[in-house]
Order: C-alpha cells, then sequence, then structure tokens
C-alpha cells in the first residue's frame, strides 16, 4: 500500500497552480498537522497494511517545520517495510540547507523540487517564487547532506518556450546531482491566473519531443509519459505503485485515497478537515468498467503496460493490429506502448 500526504500551505500561489493550497492560512499550521496525525492513525489502524512508499506533496511541504514531519514519521514507523522510499516536495525558495538535513535525518530519503525552469523571465511568468541561483542551490545543498535521489520538476508548453531556452535549463541540470525529471506540459485549468490570460500556453509536440531526445542525451530514460530516470534505481516507486494500481491512502484536506475499489476523498476546506479529520465528502465505487479505463490509460502511459487478459476479444483483434503496425509491444502477457504520448490514441482505438 502507498501512502500520500497532502500539506496545503504555500508561500504563493504559482498561476498555473489548480492544487488544494493556499497562502493566507499560516496561522493554521500547527492545528491542520494534529488534524492531519488524527486521521493517519485511524487509517493506519483501520487497514494495518505494509507501506511501501510515501510521498508528501503540497501545496508546499517545505513551508513546514521538519520537526512536524518527525511526528509523522513515528505514527508510520511501525508499519514501513525495508527499504521503503520515502519523498518529500520542496520549493527552492523555502528548502534551506538547516530544513534539508533535518529531513534527511528523519529518514525522508528522495526529494522533489518544483523548480520548472532555470530561466528567470520564466520562473516570473509562472508566478514562481525562486530564481535560477537559489533552485541550483537548493538542489546541491540537497546532495550534500546526503540525498541521493533528487527530482526536479519542469515545465513547457509556455509562450515563452523555444529550443534554446530549454537547452540552457538542462545545461544546468547537466552539471547538477539531478537524477529523475518529471516534465509536465502546461494546462490552464478554470480558478488559475492563468485562466484569465490568453496568449500563455502553446502546445508544441516536436518542442515536447525535441526535450525529451534531449533527456535521453543526457541519460535520463523515459519510463512515463512525463517521468525520466537516471537507471531504474532512480525511478520513483511511489508513482510506479499508482500506474500498477496499487491501494493508498490519501491523508490531509482535499486528498485522495483508493482502498478496495473504491477512491476516498477528504475535504478540501482547510478549516473543515481540522474540524473532523475522519470525515469524507465524497466515496467513489469504481467498478470494472471504471478499473479498466483506469488500468489501461495508466499502461500505456508508462513502462507498467497492461495485460492482455483483460481486454475483450473486439479489443485484443485490434491489438494484433497496432502490434504488427509496431504501435504496441507485446511482451510476458502484456503489452507496451510503443510511444507513451500515443495513450490516449490508443486507448481511443481500442475503445476502452
Amino acid at each position: 500500500m502507498l501512502l500520500y500526504i497532502h500539506i496545503p500551505f504555500c508561500d504563493s500561489k504559482c498561476f498555473y497552480c489548480a492544487f488544494n493550497s493556499y497562502t493566507s492560512l499560516h496561522s493554521l499550521r500547527d492545528d491542520y498537522m494534529e488534524a492531519l496525525k488524527i486521521q493517519l492513525k485511524d487509517e493506519l489502524k483501520k487497514n494495518a497494511k505494509k507501506i511501501e512508499t510515501i510521498f508528501i506533496g503540497g501545496g508546499t511541504p517545505s513551508t513546514i517545520k521538519a520537526s512536524k514531519y518527525k511526528e509523522v514519521m513515528e505514527i508510520v514507523q511501525p508499519y514501513l517495510i525495508d527499504d521503503s522510499e520515502i519523498t518529500i516536495e520542496a520549493n527552492p525558495n523555502s528548502a534551506s540547507k538547516e530544513w534539508l538535513q533535518e529531513i534527511f535525518e528523519i529518514g525522508i530519503n528522495r526529494i522533489s523540487f518544483g523548480v520548472q525552469s532555470f530561466d528567470d523571465k520564466k520562473l516570473k511568468f509562472l508566478g514562481r517564487n525562486h530564481n535560477k541561483s537559489q533552485a541550483i542551490a537548493a538542489i546541491n545543498h540537497a546532495k550534500e547532506v546526503g540525498f541521493e535521489n533528487v527530482n526536479c520538476d519542469i515545465i513547457y508548453d509556455t509562450q515563452l518556450d523555444n529550443k534554446e531556452l530549454l537547452q540552457n535549463d538542462l545545461s544546468i541540470i547537466k552539471n547538477l546531482p539531478v537524477n529523475h525529471i518529471s516534465a509536465y506540459s502546461l494546462i490552464i485549468e478554470e480558478g488559475t491566473k492563468f485562466f484569465e490570460k490568453k496568449n500563455v500556453q502553446f502546445e508544441n509536440e516536436e518542442l515536447a519531443r525535441f526535450l525529451f531526445e534531449q533527456f535521453s542525451k543526457l541519460g535520463f530514460s523515459q519510463y512515463e509519459i512525463s517521468n525520466f530516470a537516471k537507471g531504474e534505481n532512480a525511478r520513483s516507486k511511489h508513482n510506479l505503485g499508482y500506474w500498477q494500481y496499487k491501494e493508498y491512502l490519501g491523508i490531509g484536506s482535499g486528498a485522495v485515497g483508493c482502498l478496495n475499489n473504491e477512491r476516498l476523498y477528504t475535504q478540501n476546506d482547510v478549516h473543515k478537515y481540522i474540524e473532523n479529520p475522519l470525515k469524507y465528502v465524497e466515496i467513489e465505487k469504481l467498478n470494472n468498467e471504471d478499473i479498466l479505463v483506469e488500468k489501461v490509460l495508466l499502461g500505456f502511459r508508462s513502462v507498467v503496460g497492461v495485460d492482455v487478459g483483460l481486454f475483450n476479444q473486439d479489443a485484443k483483434s485490434k491489438i494484433d493490429l497496432l502490434i504488427d503496425a509496431k504501435k504496441l509491444i507485446f511482451e510476458n502477457n502484456r503489452v507496451y506502448a510503443a510511444d507513451f504520448m500515443l495513450a490516449d490514441e490508443l486507448s481511443l482505438y481500442l475503445d476502452i
């Protein structure tokens, strides 16, 4: 089983951000962490399963003192498997070397920096509150305190992007202790500052493929449409768990869990969550069709692939055609997308 912990606090709201995060609720941080521990204890006691991976996301987890995470880790410790992967997200401006040292010492062994770019003009355009120098320093500090697994988030498909800008980002990454990259196309969602603006996003498949090719040249292999790692040991086990359709707990305001083919939604409202962290606002029962769709979409987007036994005879006939056309690869009774970027098209063609 996987464990996701959500931290909804941010120092600033990026212009593209649609996550459940807030810049004006910092006074609630202590109360929130107490409520979070109540939910965590309750869920672990009810489910009593071993935890393979933990991912602390947000929001901005680096806005919370390391001592608060130590309390969380003490609760989880009896349930953790040996060599568990424990990831925390951080922003370069708030992840001081001292905070990173404390985080590492309590057992968190993987860190993901929300860098997005090393171009100061692009960072300002995105509404990020750090600069190039801070990003470089934070990544180097993480390595210095002991982190071996360091991820760097990158955003592309903005109006500012071109090969030169992206190449400059890559030339910096090349010289940093980064062994994982998550590269996301800019998505404009309702409720964000970008939603009201024009000409913010420019989808460019050619530029995306150029970016992915450059990752490969630097030794980062694509194992999911948005994720690249220097070797299998650098892959995110937590993300792989989602794509393999493993069960997961969702702890915190706005977190989502999935257990026994039910998706469990906590309260988005931080105040209400603090008042009652054990309440779910919605429990979505997943039927066989829902599960099939999820397994196929996630499988084709990644190295996980899809078990051929999940498909009906009509879909299997189409799969044979796709294998002949080299769109799918068949191996050990599973099929894999030859190009992860075609995952949605493959699913549509199979009528999934």
